[in-house]
């Protein structure tokens, strides 16, 4: 029984640092706005 605490314990743990990481990743990365322009063949209008 015991390996199977640790085992829980090492999945909870794991869980949390997955989830802490895209928590800091949510709070301290800010997305830098800007325009994307893509020129489209005329051939590919014309379909």
């Amino acid at each position: 029984m015991p390996s199977l605490f640790r085992f829980l314990l090492t999945l909870g743990a794991l869980a949390a640092f997955v989830y802490l990481g895209m928590l800091a990743l949510v709070t301290f990365v800010q997305p830098q706005p800007h325009q994307i322009i893509e020129t489209i063949p005329a051939a590919r209008l014309n379909r």
